[in-house]
């Protein structure tokens, strides 16, 4: 049986891809985005030490192929959702280019 969503207030079941994480789409997706927000944050403000950037490194990998499993599963979606989890696909991508951009102005190769 699914289990519902973990965020506050949501009735919504967590579909089979998403059960490690335990959210629904739409806050499975919410919540890469602000944690794609506090990244940049991070990362912009000062280089973090190598570390740290592997953690972010392997939070993109993770939850990219959390989230393609979960576009490409058997689960109806409806077009406002898969547009959802592509602009979600962009912020990850987008956070490894700042992650670089980083790399590079620390002038260390990772």
């Amino acid at each position: 049986m699914p289990a519902p969503c973990k965020s506050p207030g949501c009735k919504l079941e967590v579909p089979a891809p998403l059960a490690e994480a335990g959210f629904c789409v739409a806050h499975f997706t919410a919540d890469i985005e602000r944690a794609c927000a506090d990244f940049r944050r991070e990362t912009a403000a000062k280089s973090p030490p190598a570390e740290r950037l592997t953690e972010i490194e392997q939070y993109i990998a993770e939850r990219g192929e959390l989230l393609a499993r979960t576009a490409t599963s058997k689960l109806r979606l409806p077009d406002e959702m898969k547009s959802r989890i592509l602009n979600t696909f962009l912020t990850l991508m987008n956070l490894r280019e700042n992650l670089e951009r980083s790399l590079g102005r620390a002038g260390r190769a990772h």
